[in-house]
């Protein structure tokens, strides 16, 4: 992990000024499984009465049928997009199926021990709505279905032009000057994500909320955590062990040597994925006995979206193109922090403090010198992130950097105090206090482990008496703030015409399938 010189002349050049962050726009993508009364994963489907899941644009669902996923569209303010995830969460819970209620955490409420009974996320009868059921059956035979559980909160972010403008009038390199406005954008976007990459150890310390797992998840699995209480399993110093070795993980991507030091290696990378025969994968077979695919293709990536990842640069796109066509043709338009976990403790998985601090590091990470990720660096990564995962509230646990050894805390605070120039830039912009607010709680967090979400995580799970009780009991109390909340006539209206729309776009997608599907699988194949 190299240390870039961050003293605070050097991350906040005298030229930037609060009026150059009019303009950002945040949205969040908030996962949460729904779980029955008894604790188990529900059967059910995807209620009808929220629409269609295959083209409702804010409320889906993920890997499974269980798993629903809220999106809110980019909004202007923090307030705003939180008030929207809320709307989105109230309209979830009113038609839930009886009983069932929204799971608080990260990591899953309790499995069937036969896995087949996670149910795969299903869109109906048109070819793309197919396709999509095919992609989560490989994921399912790739890396099995439990890992699928996993929810988390995904945190999209843009910078304003006049920001980039300013960076690019105000480079040294006359060859970056030169860049057309959409290749710098570009270029200073991946360097926030290679920075993004070298300080996820902070989001891990600070907003992880997943120290335990039930033990249902982990079936069948070796694994060294320690029994907790009523089932639950962990490690006493963990932080978020969605982040580690038992949580999202794809051990054949790995060896990709997918990089982030340029945009055309990305692409490239990504694309030679995509197309690459994997031997194990292979080995799985196309087709079961009865002819009937089970996945789309036996490469390293069925397709883009495989590719798990810290954070990723995106672009929206048109038409039929994938997400790297988009990129290529446009360039960078925002970036999706991918490592938040999902805050049990407060009822949309996200609070305006964490949501404050987060834009923070990634202003911090765009301003900050980023160069390229080598890959005796990238291996001192991912050491540093597996020991935040596993023990970073340890008084002894220190990160390795090309300087040396430095303990968690000594390097956590050093960040936190350069970045509280960038706070007091986004409080003046906002007329508010929120943003030296939320580093002022990362602080105590820094300066009292104890006072970290992980840790109130296992000293209420022991105290509930495990996973179930203690998620059980949230949950009830979140399902009591999404029935109270109350929607403007305006609002609800608009959110019915949508769940009315997407219904209509899927029936026309059925309809407009004429194609076999067959014929449409083998492009991909």
């Amino acid at each position: 992990m190299s240390q870039p010189s961050a003293s605070s002349g050097s991350i906040l050049p005298a030229w930037v000024d609060a009026s150059m962050l009019k303009g950002i726009l945040r949205g969040i993508e908030r996962e949460s499984l729904r779980m029955q009364s008894d604790g188990y994963l529900s059967k059910q489907p995807h209620p009808k009465a929220l629409g269609s899941a295959l083209t409702h644009p804010h409320i889906t669902t993920d890997y499974s049928e269980a798993l629903m996923e809220l999106i809110t569209p980019p909004q202007s303010s923090i307030d705003e997009v939180l008030n929207y995830l809320t709307d989105l969460h109230a309209i979830a819970h009113k038609h839930l199926p009886e009983g069932e209620r929204l799971w608080p955490m990260s990591m899953p409420c309790m499995l069937d021990e036969d896995e087949s009974r996670i149910p795969l996320a299903q869109y109906g009868t048109s070819n793309i709505g197919r396709f999509k059921t095919l992609y989560r059956k490989g994921l399912a035979i790739r890396y099995g279905r439990r890992m699928q559980t996993i929810a988390g909160i995904h945190y999209n972010i843009s910078f304003p032009d006049t920001l980039f403008a300013q960076l690019q009038a105000h480079e040294l390199d006359e060859s970056l000057k030169q860049l057309s406005f959409e290749d710098y954008k570009s270029h200073r976007y991946f360097g926030l994500i290679r920075n993004f990459i070298r300080y996820t150890p902070m989001v891990i310390f600070l907003l992880g909320a997943s120290p335990t797992a039930c033990g249902s998840f982990l079936i069948n699995r070796k694994h060294d955590l320690k029994s907790l209480v009523g089932g639950a399993l962990h490690l006493p110093h963990a932080t978020a062990l969605r982040m580690g070795k038992y949580g999202y993980q794809n051990s054949a991507q790995k060896k990709l040597g997918i990089h982030y030091n340029n945009i055309t290696g990305y692409l490239e990378g990504v694309k030679q994925a995509v197309k690459m025969p994997y031997p194990p994968f292979a080995a799985l077979g196309l087709n079961d006995e009865q002819g009937q695919p089970i996945q789309i293709n036996d490469h390293t990536l069925q397709i883009e979206n495989e590719y798990y990842s810290l954070v990723r640069p995106k672009q929206v796109p048109k038409q039929d193109e994938t997400p790297s066509d988009a990129l290529r043709h446009r360039g960078v338009a925002y970036v999706e922090l991918r490592s938040v976990d999902v805050d049990p403790y407060d009822p949309i998985g996200i609070t305006k403090k964490s949501a404050a601090f987060l834009e923070i590091l990634a202003l911090y990470c765009l301003l900050l010198e980023s160069p390229e990720i080598t890959d005796a660096e990238q291996d001192r990564i991912d050491l540093n992130q597996n020991q935040i995962v596993e023990r970073g509230r340890a008084p002894d646990t220190v990160l390795q950097t090309e300087d040396g050894e430095i303990t968690v805390f000594a390097w956590l605070a050093q960040h936190v105090a350069n970045m509280q120039p960038l706070a007091k830039l986004f409080d003046d912009s906002n007329n508010t206090s929120l943003y030296a607010d939320a580093l002022q709680q990362m602080q105590s967090r820094i300066h009292d482990p104890q006072q970290t979400l992980s840790a109130h995580v296992i000293q209420d799970m022991v105290q509930h008496g495990g996973t179930w009780r203690f998620g059980g009991y949230l949950a009830e109390q979140h399902a009591q703030v999404y029935a109270q909340h109350q929607l403007s006539a305006e609002k609800q209206q608009y959110f019915n015409d949508l769940v009315d729309i997407s219904l209509q776009e899927q029936q026309a997608l059925e309809q407009a399938s004429t194609q076999s599907f067959e014929a449409y699988l083998s492009k991909f194949r």
